[in-house]
């Protein structure tokens, strides 16, 4: 098959989640023989030089890049306010994308056409005009739900309307994309089951897949081990969970284990971060080698208190046999068995409680990882779910041509 990727962010490099995501379907479609094609944004948001991208990859997927500018600009939200827009999707209208994705089109046939995330649906009337092919939606989260979680969490009452009213207006403009699409391809079994229960569109859950055989474990925990968080902190879900966790968690922590240490990593670390001071804490912002990271630590946490879809650092953890804490917002999406696979902990006596649980038993430790690993080699091996894939562009092209 033929595949046009339509790109929020270029899939390569790949350093957080979204083009984490995208580049592991391109990956697997390449691996299984067929032929993809990747037009993508390139934004400051996610600042991609084409120079530094490999030959290999290049020639594989033929990608081009489009610039635009996401930044946010106050005459811009007061626009999108006084129209009731989704000012979120408006930024990414670009007259210059839409001329490449027509030249695009113009010049090769493809099979299928799939929009990663509802922020390239804009384009649906451009691709429904120059081809008839079925077009996919990658849904990455449902985007309305992150929006309205991060308003319940904000204190300030103008600030939680305004956030409120971006909820509102994405949510719209999301309803209507299910409609727009042939096909939905959600990255979580919840996410499919609420999609399904507003579209008619054939809809399948598609996971973050991965090669487990790429991913050495490291099964072994310290005698006193080290707790560890890795995410990109210019994701607002990422910061406001670090900060509870900081404020509400840590404490509790440290007064039971004086001795416990923890370690924050990832890119666009704010500065307020970086400054932090606290007994135990000890932030390095971006590293070289997310995966070696991991392996050289014991336990990730992952305080999200918002957010949708699944949490990429969360499977990767997981594969690399490490065990995790999150909450139940951050392990959604994850087929799991709690205190077996993972632990659960949705208030900060919980959470501290069993990393202090966790801290005193390495080997409860060790024996969670294991069954983390078993958990992705059955249910995100990328072989596995390529072939779902492929069935559904099958699908939903034999509907289309009824």
């Amino acid at each position: 098959m033929r595949i046009l990727f339509l790109c929020n962010k270029s899939p390569y490099p790949a350093r957080e989640g979204g083009p984490i995501a995208m580049k592991s379907l391109i990956d697997g479609l390449l691996a299984a023989g067929h032929q993809v094609k990747v037009l993508a944004v390139n934004s400051e948001k996610y600042q991609v030089n084409p120079d530094e991208i490999p030959e290999e990859f290049r020639q594989q997927t033929a990608i081009e890049l489009v610039d635009l500018d996401l930044k946010i600009t106050p005459f811009g939200a007061l626009m999108a306010f006084l129209r009731n827009e989704s000012y979120h999707v408006k930024r990414f209208i670009s007259k210059s994308f839409r001329e490449k994705l027509i030249e695009i089109l113009q010049a090769s046939s493809f099979d299928v056409v799939q929009l990663e995330t509802v922020f390239m649906m804009p384009y649906v009337a451009d691709i429904r005009k120059y081809t008839q092919v079925p077009i996919v939606l990658r849904a990455h989260n449902i985007e309305h739900l992150i929006w309205k979680r991060i308003a319940c969490q904000t204190k300030m009452p103008l600030k939680k309307l305004y956030l409120l009213h971006l909820s509102k207006t994405l949510k719209t403009y999301e309803m209507q994309s299910l409609i727009d699409a042939d096909g939905i391809a959600a990255i979580t079994r919840k996410d499919a089951a609420f999609f399904r229960g507003l579209t008619n569109s054939s809809t399948i859950d598609i996971p973050y897949a991965l090669q487990p055989e790429k991913f050495v474990p490291a099964f072994e925990v310290a005698e006193k081990p080290v707790f560890f968080h890795l995410g990109a902190m210019n994701w607002i879900p990422n910061q406001e969970g670090v900060r509870w966790f900081l404020e509400m968690v840590w404490p509790l922590v440290i007064k039971k284990k004086p001795e416990a240490h923890f370690v924050l990593a990832g890119r666009f670390m704010p500065d307020w971060l970086l400054k932090y001071k606290a007994t135990g804490i000890e932030v390095v912002g971006e590293v070289d080698d997310a995966s070696e990271f991991v392996r050289k630590h014991d336990i990730a946490v992952v305080p999200l208190l918002s957010g949708s879809g699944i949490r990429i650092k969360i499977i990767e953890a997981m594969a690399l046999g490490k065990t995790v804490l999150t909450t139940t917002i951050g392990a959604e999406g994850i087929n799991y068995v709690d205190m077996k696979d993972l632990f659960i902990a949705d208030n900060a006596e919980k959470m501290a409680a069993i990393m202090v649980q966790l801290y005193e038993n390495p080997a409860l430790a060790e024996k969670t990882g294991r069954s983390a690993r078993h958990l992705v080699q059955d249910l995100h091996d990328s072989s596995k779910v390529i072939d779902r894939l492929l069935l559904f562009y099958k699908n939903i092209t034999e509907v289309k041509n009824c």
